[in-house]
């Protein structure tokens, strides 16, 4: 089958024997075409189908006002939030998102990337897949001046601005509230320690036993992808523990949420015979029974800053090399799944 014909300014002025100039300006919402014409020429453009030539109207301005997101996996609450946040400050200044996924493989990043390099975005805004070691294929975006922003996942690299939150911290804050309420044998389950969040937050975890005392065992680090399905295959791993552990501080939401309901229906008590908290804050947090004591992790508040960053970069209004890191702030939300349940008073 024979592709019809992009119909263009040309076939417009020939259609309605008015010159191409006009109905370029008329497109473009000149003052000095009547709007009686413009309205013609906008009636007739619908009725043929006549679609504007972005790309190479941008060409000519050296700008498309489109910025490339690649995030880890778009089927996660966290990431929808930072997306959102993002829209939302890209689509009050005029900008358009082109956002891939890598599902937490580099090699699909590194096609993601050559792929938004090709579409000429004018800026990047990235969190990084599980196993990305490297970031040479962001090296044509750094030659070509196109500004970077890391988001979330971050590497270390001498351009451009990071955003993220102390990981560190907050993992130190939930695992020593788990030690507060009693517990002394903690497992963390957490993803491959590539990633600078998961690093931190192995960090943290290791300085709040450290801090009280506590022995770090390796057998209660259990690495994994932070899936449901991987939290229910740490439970069966956590329930085979001699002694039993007494607590889990799990890397997200998802996965703890998979762990404690497969712990719930092998005749575990939570948090009565096993404390629970999770990372993130995400909806199914305040789902499950009981409900998920877990870090806020702000991540429409990211996105926001993320694209708002990116975008006074572009407009010359601020410089995103000289200000390296932002950190946002979380906060630890205490909830019935790690709180020691005290007996009635008789």
């Amino acid at each position: 089958m024979s592709q019809s014909k992009e119909v263009t300014i040309y076939d417009l002025a020939r259609k309605l024997n008015i010159s191409i100039a006009t109905v370029s300006r008329a497109l473009k919402d000149d003052p000095v075409v009547s709007k009686k014409t413009k309205k013609r020429i906008a009636d007739l453009a619908q009725e043929m189908g006549y679609r504007s030539n972005h790309f190479a109207r941008n060409l000519r301005m050296q700008r498309t006002n489109t910025i490339g997101v690649i995030i880890p996996r778009i089927n996660s609450y966290f990431m929808s939030a930072v997306i959102a946040g993002m829209e939302n400050i890209a689509t009050r200044e005029g900008y358009n998102l082109i956002i891939s996924q890598s599902s937490e493989s580099v090699q699909k990043e590194i096609t993601n990337a050559n792929t938004l390099f090709n579409s000429r975005v004018d800026g990047l805004l990235v969190s990084l897949a599980y196993d990305t070691d490297s970031l040479a294929h962001f090296q044509p975006f750094i030659k070509k001046k196109t500004p970077i922003i890391f988001f979330d996942r971050t590497a270390e690299q001498q351009e451009g601005t990071c955003i993220l939150i102390n990981n560190m911290k907050a993992a130190y804050e939930a695992t020593t509230h788990l030690i507060s309420q009693g517990r002394r044998r903690i497992v963390h389950i957490t993803a491959t320690p590539k990633r600078n969040v998961y690093v931190d937050r192995l960090k943290g975890y290791k300085q709040a036993l450290a801090d009280q005392r506590i022995g770090f065992r390796e057998d209660y680090v259990i690495v994994g992808n932070l899936s449901q399905e991987a939290g229910a295959e740490a439970a069966a791993t956590i329930r085979e523990m001699r002694p039993l552990p007494d607590a889990v501080f799990v890397a997200n939401d998802n996965c703890a949420v998979g762990c404690m309901t497969a712990l719930k229906q092998m005749g575990i008590r939570i948090p009565e015979d096993i404390a629970f908290v999770g990372f993130n804050n995400d909806p199914v947090s305040t789902v499950v029974e009981p409900n998920l004591t877990t870090v806020n992790y702000p991540g429409y508040e990211m996105g926001q800053i993320a694209a708002r960053n990116l975008i006074d970069h572009l407009s010359g209004s601020s410089n995103i090399q000289s200000t390296n890191t932002i950190i946002l702030r979380s906060d630890l939300i205490i909830r019935d799944s790690s709180l020691t349940r005290k007996p009635p008073v008789s």
